[in-house]
């Protein structure tokens, strides 16, 4: 009985040991994912392109045709929804 006892308590330890280093390993290798992210999300803002600046619209088909190709650029993913707002107040001032 004392053998069996001794195998049970070492099996105990040893999976008790492997539990946490692979915690330990999770831990860091989710620091370091989030890390990557962190910086791919930095490079991806700094690529981002400028706000578009339209010309100031003279009449009403200028204005149409400048929210219209605000619209295409919003559906293309190169203005934000805040980007689009704001140069669409600029347009229709």
């Amino acid at each position: 009985m004392p053998g069996l006892l001794r195998g049970v308590a070492r099996t105990a330890v040893i999976a008790g040991t492997a539990t946490a280093a692979s915690g330990a390993v999770q831990r860091r290798q989710a620091g370091k994912n989030v890390a990557a992210y962190n910086q791919a999300e930095q490079q991806a803002a700094a690529q981002q392109a400028p706000p578009v600046q339209m010309a100031p619209a003279e009449s009403t088909d200028d204005k149409l045709a400048q929210l219209e190709r605000l619209g295409q650029l919003k559906a293309q993913g190169i203005l934000t929804e805040e980007e689009f707002a704001a140069q669409k107040a600029a347009i229709l001032q």
